[in-house]
C-alpha cells in the first residue's frame, strides 16, 4: 500500500474478483467453527428440556422435543466438540503440508456434513456427542489450513487485513447460529439450527471445486510454473507478481522437466506428483518443537492462542444466554444477538489495524481491554447493576476483536518459515483447542459453584498473566521479511524432518 493512499483504493487495485471469491469459499470453514461453536447457547433449556413448549410444532414426530440433560451431562455434549477440534488440528498441519492446502479443505466439508447430519437427528446425548465430535474435527482441521491458504493467496502488503477474516467469518457464524436459535429455540425447531450447517458444508464442497491450489505450496512442491500461473490468475494479468514469485525462493529452471512430465500425466484438477525432495521441505509437529529454531516460535503461538481461548471469550459466546437470564430474563438471547453483530463490526472495522499499529500492540491492547471488563462484569453480575453488566459484555466482545480474535491466526505464518508453518498453526490449535475444552466444561461448573459473577475474576487474573508472558516472549512481525528477521537470526534457519 503506497504511503497515504486510501484503503479501499489499494484493496481494489491489488485484488481481483476471482481473489475475493477464493477468500468467502475458503473462509466457510471458519464459519462453521464459530457456527458450531455457538449453537447450542440459545436453545440450551429448549435442548435440555428445561423448557418445554405445550405446541406440537415438529421437525419429526418420531423425533424427541428434546433430551433430558443436567449441568454436567450438557457441560460434556458442549466441550466434545472441543475434543473433535483438537484431533483434527493434530492432524491438519501435517495433512495439508503433504496432500495440499486444496484437499484438506475439501475433507473438512465432509466433516461438516455427516456432523451436523447426525446432530440434528439425535434421539440421546451419545449421537448429540457423536455428532459434536465429528463436527469438530472438522473444524479443527479447518482452522488451521485455512489461514495458511489465505496467507498464501492474499496480497502481501495486506496480509494483516485479510487473514483478520479468519475471525470475520468466525464471528459471523456465531451471529447466524445466534440469530436462528433467537427464533427457532422451542418445541424441536432447534433441530433446524444443527442442520443448517450441513447444507453449508454441502455448498462449500461445490465451491471448493472452482478453488486452486496455493500457489506457494505449489512452487514448493516442484510447480513453479503452474503455481506462477494461478498467482496470476489471482492477482490479474496487468499485476506485477515478479517480487512474490522470488519470495518463494524456488529455482524453475532445475524443476522444468520434471513438471512438464508431472502436468503430461495428472487428471484435470489433480495435485502433482511428489518426489522424495518434497518431502524434505516439511517439518513434524514434534520436529518443529525439538528444532531450536522452530521451538521460540511455536511456544509463542502457543501462549497466544491459548490466551485467546483463556481470557473468557467463549463464556460470553457459549453460555451468555445462561449466564444472564437471571439478570436481563427478557432481553438476554436479544443481547447475545447484539453482542454477536457487535463481535462482527469490530473485527471487520479493526481489521486493518494490525497492519498499521502491530500485531503485538493490537494483542496487549485486546488483552488489557478484556481483562478491566472482565473485573467489571464481575461487579456488575455480583450487586445486580444491569447496565453495567450489558455494557462490560460488549465493551469485552470488543476488545477482543481489536486484536486477540484475529491475530492469533495468522501469527504462524509470520514466526516461522513455511517448511514449518503447517506444525506451528497445529500446536497453535491444538493449544486453542484443548483451552476452549477447559472453558467450556469447567466455566458452568466453576460459575455454578462460585455464583455471582466470581468466575470473571479468574478470567481477569489470567489476562495479566498472559499479557505479560506475551509482551516478554512474542516479537513483533509487522514489516519483517521473514522468520529470520523476527527472531533476529542472521543465518538462514535450518530445515528438519
Amino acid at each position: 500500500m503506497a504511503q497515504g493512499e486510501p484503503m479501499i483504493q489499494s484493496l481494489l487495485r491489488d485484488t481481483t474478483g476471482y481473489f475475493w471469491y477464493l477468500l468467502l469459499a475458503a473462509t466457510v470453514g471458519p464459519f462453521q467453527f464459530g457456527f458450531h461453536l455457538a449453537e447450542l447457547n440459545a436453545p440450551q433449556d429448549v435442548i435440555n428440556c428445561k423448557k418445554k413448549a405445550i405446541s406440537t410444532t415438529t421437525v419429526h414426530p418420531n423425533l424427541p422435543q428434546c433430551i433430558q440433560m443436567n449441568t454436567n451431562q450438557f457441560a460434556v455434549v458442549s466441550a466434545i466438540y472441543t475434543l473433535g477440534g483438537l484431533l483434527g488440528a493434530l492432524g491438519a498441519g501435517s495433512f495439508c503440508n503433504k496432500y495440499g492446502r486444496l484437499r484438506a479443505m475439501r475433507l473438512t466439508t465432509l466433516f461438516f456434513v455427516v456432523g451436523p447430519l447426525l446432530e440434528s437427528l439425535a434421539v440421546n446425548i451419545a449421537l448429540l456427542c457423536l455428532g459434536r465430535f465429528i463436527s469438530g474435527i472438522g473444524a479443527g482441521a479447518a482452522v488451521v489450513v485455512v489461514p495458511i491458504y489465505i496467507s498464501e493467496i492474499a496480497p502481501p502488503k495486506q496480509k494483516g487485513f485479510f487473514g483478520a477474516f479468519t475471525q470475520v467469518m468466525v464471528n459471523f457464524g456465531i451471529l447466524v447460529t445466534q440469530l436462528l436459535g433467537y427464533f427457532l429455540s422451542r418445541d424441536n425447531l432447534w433441530r433446524i439450527i444443527l442442520a443448517t450447517a450441513g447444507g453449508i458444508g454441502a455448498v462449500q464442497l461445490l465451491g471448493l471445486s472452482l478453488v486452486p491450489e496455493s500457489p506457494k505450496w505449489l512452487a514448493e512442491h516442484h510447480s513453479p510454473e503452474r503455481a506462477r500461473s494461478i498467482l496470476r490468475r489471482i492477482r490479474g494479468r496487468k499485476a506485477n507478481i515478479d517480487d512474490e514469485v522470488k519470495a518463494w525462493n524456488v529455482d524453475s529452471s532445475s524443476q522444468d522437466i520434471y513438471e512438464e512430465e508431472s502436468l503430461l500425466s495428472a487428471q484435470p484438477g489433480s495435485h502433482p506428483a511428489r518426489t522424495p525432495n518434497a518431502a524434505s521441505t516439511s517439518v513434524s509437529i514434534f520436529g518443529a518443537l525439538r528444532h531450536p529454531s522452530y521451538r521460540p516460535a511455536v511456544i509463542a503461538v502457543v501462549v497466544v492462542m491459548a490466551t485467546q481461548q483463556l481470557t473468557g471469550i467463549n463464556s460470553i459466546v457459549m453460555y451468555s444466554v445462561n449466564l444472564l437470564s437471571a439478570l436481563l430474563p427478557t432481553t438476554a438471547a436479544l443481547l447475545t444477538v447484539i453482542i454477536s453483530a457487535l463481535n462482527v463490526i469490530i473485527t471487520v472495522l479493526c481489521a486493518p489495524l494490525s497492519d498499521i499499529l502491530g500485531r503485538k500492540t493490537c494483542i496487549l491492547l485486546s488483552i488489557a481491554g478484556m481483562g478491566v471488563n472482565s473485573i467489571l462484569l464481575a461487579l456488575g453480575i455480583y450487586y445486580s447493576v444491569k447496565i453495567l453488566s450489558a455494557i462490560a459484555t460488549l465493551l469485552f466482545v470488543a476488545a477482543f476483536a481489536v486484536g486477540l480474535g484475529p491475530i492469533p491466526f495468522i501469527l504462524a505464518n509470520e514466526l516461522v518459515g513455511p517448511e514449518a508453518v503447517g506444525a506451528a498453526q497445529s500446536w497453535a490449535l491444538a493449544a486453542s483447542w484443548i483451552a476452549t475444552f477447559l472453558v467450556s466444561q469447567f466455566f458452568p461448573i466453576i460459575n455454578e459453584a462460585l455464583g455471582r459473577g466470581r468466575v470473571y475474576y479468574i478470567f481477569a487474573a489470567l489476562a495479566a498473566l498472559c499479557g505479560a508472558f506475551i509482551a516478554w516472549w512474542v516479537p513483533e512481525t509487522r514489516g519483517k521479511n521473514g522468520a529470520d528477521e523476527v527472531w533476529g537470526r542472521k543465518e538462514s534457519r535450518q530445515r528438519v524432518e
